[in-house]
C-alpha cells in the first residue's frame, strides 16, 4: 500500500510556509518565503503553488503522491467553497484558494482558520493530545481562540467561530479593532498591553523599557516586555499580570460553558513569559469558575510553536477527507 502524504500550508500576512508530512505526520520537507502582499491575488496564489512545489522538491515527493492540502489562513472564510472572503493585510477579496490549488495539484484541498488550525494541530500532535474538549486561546497582537470537541473543530455553518478575543468584557470599554467596545482583545491583547507599557515609560516607571524600546508601540513586543520584567520594571509586570488575569476571568466563563479538560495557552505572550502568564490566568480562572468545575481542567502551554498551523491544517484535511460523511 502506497504511503500517504499531506501538505500543511500557513498563509500569513508577511510569510507563507508549506510543510510536507508523511502519514505519521512527521515533517519530511518544507519551504518558507515572504508573502509579498503588494502583488495581488493572482500573483499570491501562484506564489502559494510555487512554495508547495518547492516543499515537494525538498521532501523528494511528487505532486501525484499527495493525498490532500490543508491551508490555514486568517480573515473571514467560506469554508465550503474554500474561498478567502477578505484578507485586508494582503488586499485579497474572494480568493478562490481551494479551486486554484485543486486544479494545480489534483488532490483535495481544505481551508481552515489559522487559529483553529493551531488548536487542532496541538490536539492531534501537540500539548492537547487525546483531550475530549480543548479550548485554545492565543494572546498576541490580538487574542485568537479555537475549540476541538470530541475530535471535531467547533465552527459555524460556513465559517470559523470561537472569537474569544471579541467576548465583551466591559460595557462601553476601550474601542476594539472590530469596531465594538469593551472586547477582551481591546483590554488584554498585546496592543493594549503595549499602549499601557508606553504610558508607563512616559511616566518614568519603566527604565529598562525606556532605554530599549521607548514609547514606540512597534518596538514593545512580547519578548521585550519579558526582558523588561526580568530587568526589574515592576510597572510592566503589573500591566502583564492584570491583562493575564482579565483573560483568565473571561476564560472562566468559557470553562463554565464548555467544560474543557484542556485549556491551551499559546501565542507570543505565554511563550515569552510562561510562568508569570500561566500563574495569573490560572489564579483568575480558579477564583471565578463555578466550583463544580474546579479541578476538572488542566492548563497547558502549546508546544508546536510555528509548526502548529501547518500541522493542524494538514491533519485537518486528512480528517475531513478520510472521515467525510
Amino acid at each position: 500500500m502506497n504511503e500517504k502524504y499531506w501538505i500543511g500550508f500557513d498563509l500569513g500576512g508577511t510569510k507563507m510556509l508549506a510543510t510536507v508530512f508523511n502519514e505519521k505526520f512527521t515533517s519530511i520537507g518544507q519551504k518558507r518565503r515572504k508573502t509579498k502582499s503588494h502583488e495581488g491575488i493572482e500573483a499570491g496564489l501562484k506564489r502559494m503553488i510555487q512554495t508547495i512545489n518547492d516543499a515537494l522538491n525538498n521532501s523528494g515527493i511528487s505532486a501525484d503522491q499527495l493525498s490532500g492540502i490543508g491551508v490555514g489562513c486568517p480573515g473571514p472564510l467560506d469554508l465550503d467553497k474554500g474561498v478567502i472572503l477578505d484578507l485586508p493585510n494582503l488586499g485579497w477579496e474572494n480568493a478562490p484558494v481551494k479551486e486554484v490549488l485543486e486544479s494545480a495539484f489534483h488532490c483535495p484541498v481544505a481551508i481552515v482558520n489559522d487559529v483553529d488550525a493551531g488548536v487542532y494541530g496541538e490536539y492531534r500532535m501537540g500539548a492537547a493530545k487525546k483531550a475530549h474538549c480543548v479550548v485554545g486561546v492565543f494572546p498576541g497582537t490580538g487574542i485568537g481562540g479555537g475549540c476541538v470537541y470530541n475530535g471535531k473543530l467547533i465552527r459555524g455553518k460556513t465559517g470559523s467561530c470561537f472569537e474569544i478575543g471579541h467576548i465583551p468584557v466591559f460595557k462601553d470599554g476601550p474601542l476594539c479593532g472590530c469596531g465594538r467596545r469593551g472586547c477582551l482583545e481591546a483590554i488584554a491583547g498585546r496592543l493594549a498591553i503595549s499602549s499601557a507599557a508606553a504610558a508607563a515609560v512616559f511616566r518614568g516607571e519603566a527604565p529598562y523599557l525606556l532605554e530599549n524600546a521607548g514609547t514606540d508601540l512597534s518596538n514593545i513586543k512580547s519578548g521585550t516586555l519579558a526582558r523588561s520584567i526580568a530587568a526589574g520594571d515592576k510597572a510592566i509586570e503589573q500591566i502583564i499580570r492584570h491583562a493575564a488575569s482579565i483573560l483568565g476571568y473571561s476564560l472562566s466563563g468559557i470553562i463554565n460553558l464548555m467544560s474543557p479538560d484542556i485549556v491551551l495557552l499559546g501565542g507570543g505572550l505565554p511563550e515569552a513569559m510562561p510562568k508569570l502568564y500561566t500563574e495569573e490566568v490560572s489564579n483568575a480562572i480558579k477564583n471565578q469558575v463555578m466550583p463544580i468545575y474546579d479541578g476538572t481542567y488542566k492548563i497547558v502551554l502549546a508546544k508546536l510553536g510555528d509548526d502548529a498551523t501547518v500541522t493542524g491544517a494538514a491533519t485537518w484535511v486528512q480528517e475531513s477527507t478520510t472521515n467525510k460523511k
